[in-house]
């Protein structure tokens, strides 16, 4: 029996229907191939890498792109001989403990014998000396201590002058200003505090409750009265110095990031607040780091913070920040435009993921990056002359090949070369000076410990709140990047603060983090900064 084959059915349309309906097919195309990139971007975002950094396999297929053999060749070295490598096992040393402590750390000796009754020989009956030792070290950990300081001054008067019944001369001892007045808060309570908080990130709540169960009734709002009180009596006006030194300079970084405050006048509890961030560049050796509320992100804000500042301005991009005076030069962010590629990479399609116009677009912005790395220990000078020489032709070449590539605006490789295009100008202005930055990333270092503590205490409960919690970390970031411990830093400054003139300005200059003393300082070079 012969198989019956229903013919095709030919349908006739128009041109102008035929042309709908492949613009159609072409939209569909597009909607769908978005789609799968935000699938693809939501995945990476549950189970992917969260470092912005490519995986060093796609850097090195990217290599390929550019120039393979000059990264990898090095003609001085010589051609590699064939040898046998026997398995072995090598056991590791211990290290002396001593070699991960400061110097000055005491050590505690705790020496174990045995009783003369114990040390009879079981030979001649004689009692046994000891003829060598064992000696164990261990690293004793004693949890903070807690006491009652009184502090008692003398009144002194002469008892001769007394008898002779004239006049008797009385001296007193002279006594220390508190850090807060009719409180009995330390120094160094108030500073253990605000470092817990700001810098180990422990909510008043948590150091409430560590405190309870030692015994001591220490409320959250005591706690947070001390905390205020203190700021705005003496780190206030060295935040106010800060700022003005600030301001002064000619290169410097901001950036922003959200902060909910529960209770501000006229807005939700779910209004979205800011904290700004203001530091200076790489250029300087007394570093400042700056934050400041505010309850909107509009550009009115970093004019009126930037105010007298003349220079640069290195920024992620927010449009906030053109609207600053001609004084100020916006210089882009090329980590920001990177990390653009890098997320249109990681969304193509496999067979696209180390040819397609994306990794293109990403292997550009790594030979850049790699000029950087190249040049950082040339001076300002030389660094500025090899720029013009190395990477403005890469530059110059990037830009030329953005402009004959063709993607949907809404995908990730269209928003890679929107954020390229809308930002070229301030991309290149790295450019003009030797001591610029490729990137923002410095002001990035500096807002994560807002970022970090942040998903500790979530919000701020006020106004007041949030400006104290930006100056507190001012200076406990500022401390940290001259070198200091915040802790003993600010047991310093609530120390000395109370009994100086505020009203001389040199009087708060002293207790700017470069002017501490040295006791102050780390115990290591290795001390926790954000210089990099």
């Amino acid at each position: 029996m012969k198989a019956h084959v229903k013919a095709a059915e030919t349908v006739t349309i128009s041109r102008e229907e035929y042309e709908e309906l492949k613009a159609q097919n072409a939209d569909l195309n597009t909607q769908v191939k978005w789609l799968m990139e935000q699938m693809k971007l939501a995945k990476s975002k549950l189970y992917g890498v969260s470092s912005e950094q490519a995986k060093a396999e796609m850097m090195e297929q990217l290599n390929f792109l550019f120039d393979e053999p000059e990264v990898h060749a090095n003609m001085e070295l010589p051609e590699p001989e064939i040898t046998e490598v026997v398995a072995h096992t090598r056991k590791k040393r211990p290290k002396d403990m001593k070699e991960h402590l400061p110097e000055d750390v005491p050590t505690v000796v705790v020496e174990h014998g045995l009783p003369e009754a114990e040390r009879i020989c079981a030979i001649c009956g004689e009692v046994m000396q000891a003829i060598g030792k064992e000696v164990r070290e261990t690293l004793v950990v004693i949890p903070a201590q807690v006491q009652i300081r009184q502090d008692v001054y003398y009144t002194y008067a002469c008892v001769n002058c007394q008898k002779n019944g004239t006049s008797t001369p009385i001296v007193k001892t002279p006594k220390d200003n508190p850090v807060i007045a009719g409180s009995f808060a330390s120094p160094e309570a108030v500073a253990h505090l605000m470092t817990q908080k700001y810098v180990m990130g422990s909510p008043l709540y948590r150091q409430a409750a560590e405190f309870k169960r030692s015994g001591i009734l220490l409320t959250r709002q005591t706690m947070s009265n001390w905390l205020l009180k203190a700021t705005d009596s003496w780190l206030v006006p060295i935040y106010n110095e800060l700022h003005k030194q600030l301001v002064a300079g000619k290169r410097l970084h901001a950036d922003e990031t959200p902060l909910q405050v529960l209770h501000e006048p006229g807005r939700k509890a779910t209004s979205k607040s800011y904290m700004w961030l203001y530091r200076t560049s790489s250029d300087t050796k007394k570093a400042i780091v700056l934050y400041e509320y505010q309850p909107t992100r509009k550009a009115e804000h970093p004019q009126k913070f930037l105010e007298g500042f003349s220079g640069w301005l290195h920024t992620d991009g927010y449009p906030g920040y053109n609207g600053l005076p001609e004084a100020v030069h916006v210089v882009g962010c090329w980590a920001h435009a990177r990390r653009y590629f890098e997320k249109a990479v990681r969304t193509a399609p496999k067979s696209e993921q180390y040819t397609g116009a994306a990794a293109v677009g990403l292997a550009y912005c790594a030979k850049l990056f790699k000029i950087e790395e190249n040049l950082a220990d040339k001076s300002p000078e030389d660094r500025y002359k090899q720029r013009q020489e190395q990477a403005k032709p890469v530059l110059d070449a990037f830009l030329a090949w953005a402009r004959t590539v063709k993607a949907a605006p809404k995908s990730a490789l269209g928003k890679a070369l929107t954020y390229l295009g809308n930002q070229w100008p301030q991309l290149v202005r790295y450019l003009e000076d030797g001591n610029l930055e490729i990137s923002n990333n410095r002001a990035e270092r500096s807002i994560k410990p807002f970022v970090i503590g942040r998903k500790n205490f979530l919000f701020a409960n006020t106004q007041n709140g949030a400006s104290g919690s930006a100056t507190m970390f001012s200076l406990i970031e500022t401390a940290k990047e001259n070198g200091l411990d915040p802790y003993r830093y600010l047991v310093y400054v609530f120390k000395t603060a109370p009994n100086l003139d505020f009203g001389n300005a040199k009087n708060v200059e002293t207790l700017l983090p470069w002017n501490a003393p040295d006791e102050c300082h780390c115990k290591e070079a290795a001390c926790e900064t954000n210089k990099h």
